[in-house]
């Protein structure tokens, strides 16, 4: 039989990925029909990916750059509006994805790109080969802390983010594309129909999420039947993890072929060989069986019937092939004349004998040929029988070749996986003899130590807060505890803290408490104090002095007595118009404007300023505690009545206050800490 189309390969990429695999497998003899199982679409809100191409011509802004897939590239590169920069490394899967990103003019040397190399034997593309790949190119901790951008479709493994995460780098996963179920048309239907019906055919199946849309458009467009038949039908699968999927939905013949579209082909053409040109072996017994079969026949024909006819029949049906050993046809019987003379009496036995010869012959050649006809359908059963068992035998191993590559591969995953827990467990075991050498160490070197930590937090808190009293009972702990230990360095130490010690005690104290109380009370009356357009103005009366005796001043002036009148009169009047004209003298115009909501707000700033000058207090900030008592006492006089007692009162505490807080230098524990770290040094 001469070689033709020997199979179709149901290849299911989406949509417009097949054109070369499509071309190799019609070099190599095969049929194909385009079956996409995943669509490509855009993401629906392009926003988190717009900006993060924003950011990637930002210098040193992304040290790597991850495409997982030909797709995530195809969609980012068709978002960009400028090349892409050399000094940003690309790090890809496969190379699929080294083909892509040259068509997009991304290519070494000009560009750094990143990929599993291809010079093993087995070479393997996938996250672990490019998570190695990265770590050859930048070394165990080459990402720590550095930003690496993940360009993906919608969902995905995360295996290799978490791997990158471990490693210290700061990981952003974007979505450049989505995956969504497509829907075939009713020819493709129709098509796949056929081929599960008769024809021979194989499945290529490139993706997991591809196998589970498979399952569940099968279910909803197959009969159960014909499911039955696609589950016993063998798949390619470019991966063991796609093939481990495919297994888990029933799939009972898988072929894993390794990426590449040369290693798909080779491998479909492993499962379906070319056929021979030559003719089947069983021919030549057939052939042989037939003229068997015919010679027997010519033998039992009468002698006066047509057996060369017979025979010329016989060899038409085998268009002229040449027939052995076939017996010549008898002779014709003469014709009877009564005229002649009669035969004698033994002619009848001799004609009766040779016809008993023929007859035994004919039953022999029968029985011959039915006996030889058994043997060669027996060899063709049992030659059927070896054949079958031969192709169970072949689907046994390639199902336990297949079973085989996913046991290696998540062999090889847990070897990864038990790697990186042993090189966890040597951390720890490094860091648990640090902490028994830690441990081990002399006595004294702790006890120093922990009164080297016991001076630090003492010397912090007392330049922070001033806090004298606890410094003062640091310092006497330290010394309890060098105390129980023995040696002149000891003793250096301890008289150095005595020394502190008594700086200490010889430190004035102010009473803070004290000050912060007159704040309090201060804050506490400001709503309380009136504003200088609020102050009360008493009712205008008219009054004068009462006038003196006119008769007597008089006889003792010498005036006479209407001119004394006169000047009563109009001195009487003078007053009484006098008092019912009050002058007050306003220095602030601005004050006597102040609205009461702004009134409100003049209040509320006195009082952060108070409140603030309290902060500055109990933090020992003698400057910004002057700053904000002279403002306070500043809106005091300019905003508020000066004449009304309540205001000369809370201007009288904030000027306490002031006073009082004198700058007083805090003392240090230098000496105390000098000796320590003496100590520590061996000195």
């Amino acid at each position: 039989m001469a070689s033709g189309r020997r199979a179709t390969i149901v290849i299911t990429r989406p949509g417009g990925q097949s054109s070369v695999l499509v071309s190799r497998l019609h070099d190599a003899g095969f049929d194909s029909l385009e079956f996409p199982l995943i669509d490509i679409a855009p993401v629906s809100d392009d926003a988190l990916l717009r900006a993060a191409l924003d950011e990637l011509y930002v210098p040193d802004r992304y040290a790597l750059v991850v495409f997982v897939s030909p797709n995530a590239i195809d969609h980012v590169f068709g978002q960009l509006h400028a090349p892409w920069l050399a000094d940003v490394p690309v790090a890809v899967v496969g190379p699929g994805s080294v083909a892509a990103l040259a068509r997009q003019g991304v290519s070494a040397p000009a560009h750094r790109v990143i990929s599993p190399s291809t010079e093993h034997a087995d070479p393997r593309f996938d996250s672990e080969a490019l998570y190695t790949a990265i770590e050859a190119q930048f070394g165990e901790s080459g990402l720590e802390g550095k930003r690496v951008l993940i360009m993906r479709g919608d969902g995905g493994r995360e295996w290799l983010a978490e791997r990158l995460t471990e490693a210290g780098a700061r990981v952003e996963k974007i979505a450049a594309y989505r995956r969504v179920l497509p829907e075939p048309s009713m020819q493709k239907w129709e098509r796949i129909h056929t081929l599960l019906a008769s024809e021979p055919h194989a499945w290529l199946l490139t993706s997991s999420e591809g196998v589970r849309n498979f399952d569940e458009l099968a279910r909803e467009h197959l009969t159960a039947d014909e499911i039955a038949r696609l589950k016993r039908g063998p798949v390619v699968c470019p991966h063991p993890r796609i093939a481990e999927a495919a297994r888990n939905m029933g799939f009972d013949r898988m072929t894993v072929s390794g990426a590449g579209d040369k290693r798909i082909v080779q491998a479909i053409d492993t499962l379906f060989p070319r056929a021979s040109t030559s003719d089947s072996p069983t021919s030549a017994p057939t052939d042989a069986s037939t003229a068997f079969s015919t010679e027997a026949q010519s033998a039992t024909a009468p002698a006066h019937q047509p057996a060369q006819s017979r025979m010329t029949d016989s060899n038409d049906s085998k268009e002229d092939s040449p027939q052995p050993n076939v017996t010549p046809p008898l002779p014709p019987n003469r014709p009877f004349t009564p005229y002649e003379q009669q035969p004698k009496k033994g002619g009848g036995t001799s004609n009766v004998l040779l016809w008993f010869v023929v007859v035994i012959l004919a039953i022999a050649a029968g029985a011959g040929a039915f006996v030889l006809n058994r043997k060669f359908e027996r060899h063709d059963a049992q030659l059927v029988q070896q054949v079958q068992q031969a192709d169970t035998q072949s689907a046994d191993l390639r199902a336990k070749a297949d079973q085989a590559a996913s046991e290696t591969a998540a062999l090889n995953t847990q070897v990864i996986q038990l790697q990186g827990k042993l090189a966890d467990a040597e951390a720890h075991s490094q860091a648990l003899q640090q902490q028994y050498q830690d441990l081990a160490s002399n006595r004294d070197d702790w006890t120093v130590a922990e009164v080297e930590q016991i001076l630090s937090s003492a010397s912090q808190q007392l330049q922070l807060t001033g806090n004298v009293q606890l410094a003062l009972f640091a310092l006497q702990s330290a010394d309890t505890r060098l105390a129980a230990t023995n040696g002149p360095q000891v003793v250096a130490i301890r008289k150095a803290i005595a020394q502190d010690i008594d700086k200490l005690k010889a430190t004035p104290t102010t009473d803070l408490t004290g000050l912060a109380i007159k704040l309090d009370t201060a804050i506490g009356q400001i709503d309380m104090l009136p504003l200088a357009g609020e102050a009360p103005i008493k009712p205008a009366r008219a009054q004068a002095a009462e006038p003196a005796d006119s008769a007597s001043i008089a006889a003792a002036t010498g005036e006479p007595r209407w001119k004394v009148l006169w000047r009563q009169v109009s001195s009487g009047i003078g007053q009484q118009l006098s008092s019912l004209v009050s002058v007050r003298r306003i220095d602030n115009a601005d004050a006597m404007l102040v609205s009461p909501d702004q009134g409100y707000f003049v209040r509320e700033n006195v009082k952060l300023r108070l409140l603030s000058a309290r902060l500055s207090l109990f933090s020992r900030s003698e400057p910004a505690l002057k700053s904000d008592l002279k403002t306070a006492d500043t809106a005091l006089a300019k905003y508020f009545d000066p004449a009304s007692k309540k205001v000369e009162s809370v201007r009288d505490l904030v000027k306490q206050v002031d006073a009082a807080s004198l700058a007083v230098a805090m003392p240090n524990l230098d000496s105390s800490l000098a000796a320590v770290h003496q100590f520590k040094r061996g000195g």
